[in-house]
């Protein structure tokens, strides 16, 4: 059981630093995306920043050298408890990181603007950059409370990652939150080449979105009950699903923090770091704009009936998550309405309300039996969080063609109206 989860990471010597002063908020110049789509040095504003050469401050906590192995067979790890489990997997905790800067004169307003002096200081300022700015996102748009975020979560900045049962080498080339660690992780990049992952501010958005579903969702859990119980059985229908509406619910609030940007919104986020390169076609089998996706009958039985390891080994969560993410570009687009969608979606984690539970308190509800922890489940739960009739009928309609959630688990007070009849793009699997 611990094993499962445990291993379910969801995706150096440094410069000696100056000391200039950290009170927010400090003016620094980062490499981000311009309204043409090319990254840029652009002078911006670090508002929570404590420590602007350790890169500390209230969204996040940068540490360097870390090592992090997880390797089922260790013995530490066999006997490792919810308590102890994080001891086990970080081999070293690394040092705080020490950015450099140069101190230059905006030439307009005449302030001090800090413009990093190394590639690593470049990285690191921008990386606690994009974690403000999707931060800024769930708090603004998501209205999510600003407890929810603490304590700030440690990034590991080019770790030591090794998975044991996959390489004994370490791990490149991905940003990941690994929740049993309430940690992000920047690793080293060796083919993503183009603007490397803690670049791409939406990847980086991603990725806290996997916090946010954690703190909300999983209620906090280093290791959630409902996915580390069900995950020991098979088949995993509920441990199945959670990791597909956390996957797809991720990459919808990905491309919801693209709309606050200078570029503007953009349903292929992950082509700036991944066109052109060995992995090119995950842009493609990412693009949210794509509305002729359908559920298989294939996909579908694999949700219910495999168990989560075999669901996971290929990217089965990707592939049906993507499904979720489009149905609510989909819905959201066509009315008009995706900043109410993406803050009714967040509302829709944790509920107490009887009349509307969250997903997490559905999770509690069904813990003794997951096979009542369908995609219709968690489905419901943001349905019932819609106030506007328009807008609940669209997701309604989605849901219905593209996940294929047969209509009739869907239609009830508080749900979908009973003018909901699915969509005409996508076969019905079920005839």
């Amino acid at each position: 059981m611990l094993r499962t989860v445990i291993t379910a990471a969801v995706g150096l010597t440094l410069a000696a630093g100056c000391a200039p002063d950290s009170e927010a908020p400090v003016k620094v110049s980062v490499l981000s995306r311009s309204s043409n789509g090319q990254y840029v040095p652009t002078q911006v504003e670090l508002t929570t920043i404590e420590d602007v050469v350790g890169l500390k401050g209230t969204v996040g906590d940068l540490q360097g050298g870390a090592r992090i192995v997880i390797d089922v067979d260790d013995p530490a790890l066999q006997n490792a408890t919810a308590d102890t489990v994080a001891e086990v997997l970080l081999k070293n905790t690394g040092y705080d990181v020490k950015a450099s800067y140069i101190t230059q004169k905006d030439e307009k307003t005449g302030e001090d603007v800090l413009w990093p002096a190394d590639f690593h200081s470049w990285n690191m300022v921008t990386s606690y950059y994009n974690l403000e700015r999707a931060n800024e996102y769930f708090r603004t748009v998501a209205n999510v409370k600003v407890a929810s975020f603490e304590p700030a979560p440690t990034l590991y900045y080019f770790p030591e990652f090794i998975q044991a049962q996959s390489s004994k080498e370490p791990a490149r080339d991905n940003a990941i939150f690994y929740p049993v660690l309430q940690s992000f992780m920047v690793l080293p990049f060796d083919q993503i080449q183009r603007a490397p992952l803690p670049l791409n501010a939406a990847v980086m958005a991603h990725e806290y979105s996997h916090l946010v579903f954690n703190r909300l969702a999983y209620a906090g859990q280093s290791l959630p009950v409902a996915l580390s119980h069900w995950s020991s059985e098979a088949p995993s229908q509920g441990a199945n699903v959670l990791k597909v509406f956390d996957e797809g619910l991720a990459d919808y609030h990905a491309y919801g923090a693209t709309c606050r940007s200078v570029s503007g919104c953009d349903p292929r986020f992950m082509a700036t770091s991944f066109d052109g390169g060995p992995f090119a076609g995950v842009t493609d089998a990412r693009d949210l704009s794509r509305g002729d996706r359908c559920m298989s009958a294939t996909l579908y039985l694999r949700v219910r009936d495999q168990d989560v390891a075999s669901f996971t080994s290929d990217g089965a969560e990707y592939q049906v998550g993507t499904l979720l993410a489009t149905a609510l570009y989909q819905a959201g687009r066509s009315t008009g309405q995706e900043a109410q969608l993406q803050r009714d979606i967040v509302s829709a984690y944790y509920d107490t309300d009887p009349a509307k539970p969250g997903i997490y308190q559905y999770t509690q509800q069904v813990l003794g039996d997951q096979t009542l922890f369908s995609l219709a489940v968690p489905a419901m739960a943001i349905i019932s969080h819609i106030s506007d009739l328009e807008l609940r009928k669209a997701v309604c309609n989605e849901f219905m063609d593209h996940l294929q959630i047969p209509r009739e688990l869907l239609i009830g007070p508080s749900l979908c109206p009973a003018s909901a009849a699915g969509g005409t793009t996508c076969p019905n699997i079920f005839q």
